[in-house]
């Protein structure tokens, strides 16, 4: 990752924390985007700023208490008002998105799905016309029989692997202690399609489309940090 890249995402994640306002509960994403979120937000915290925050994977959630953010867990919330992370594509227009490269899909999911709004943080490279063309749909299964959801995903139209940790070469689990299957599919025209037919496989957990969940991305270029809201059409 370039320096500039670093700028971009900076720039992003700047302006993405002063849509915070004081006393909210706020979502913390996961992923190097997210991560730079939670810092900022942390320095607002050592300030005085009060605010409350549900991490999305234990990752985030040892970085967010070792910087000082009170933090609940998703159960001991009523809602969540703001959450902002990261995303690994993100769809023009539509505001449709691909997560997941970190493993965290189903906590990231589950705390969007019960958010007030949910906010990405991107720089310009994650931003496609058609979602798909540079990941693979991260897919959260049991372990248990994992291999009956895997040819269940080749049956419509995948090319898989299944996410190996780089250490101990055994299958990577999850927070949720879960399998990934990366489900490549290509470019991927119709994602609110796709992500219904891979929710009625038996034995998937998840699946990292997020359709029609941001509300809105901000997104750092060479210019600095603009919004984007979701096309009504």
């Amino acid at each position: 990752m370039s320096l500039e890249q670093d700028r971009r995402k900076q720039l992003a994640a700047d302006l993405a924390v002063q849509k915070i306002e004081p006393g909210m509960t706020v979502g913390l994403g996961t992923g190097s985007t997210a991560d730079l979120v939670t810092r900022r937000l942390a320095e607002l915290v050592a300030g005085g700023f009060l605010v409350t925050g549900v991490p999305t994977s234990r990752r985030t959630r040892e970085l967010a208490d070792s910087l000082g953010i009170p933090l609940l867990d998703l159960q001991d919330v009523d809602q969540i008002d703001l959450t902002i992370d990261g995303a690994d594509e993100v769809q023009s227009g539509s505001l449709h998105a691909l997560k997941g490269a970190g493993g965290a899909l189903l906590r990231e999911k589950l705390v969007a799905l019960d958010s007030r709004r949910v906010l990405l943080v991107v720089d310009d490279t994650k931003m496609v016309d058609v979602i798909g063309q540079g990941f693979a749909v991260p897919v959260e299964v049991v372990q248990y029989g994992w291999r009956v959801p895997a040819r269940s995903l080749v049956r419509i139209g995948a090319e898989i692997t299944i996410r190996v940790d780089d250490a101990s070469r055994e299958p990577t689990l999850t927070d949720n202690d879960n399998y990934v299957i990366d489900a490549d599919f290509g470019r991927i025209p119709e994602p609110d399609a796709l992500s219904r037919q891979i929710k009625e496989i038996t034995g998937v957990i998840e699946h990292g489309l997020f359709v029609d969940i941001a509300d809105e991305v901000i997104v750092g270029d060479e210019n600095g940090a603009r919004s984007l809201v979701r096309d009504a059409s």
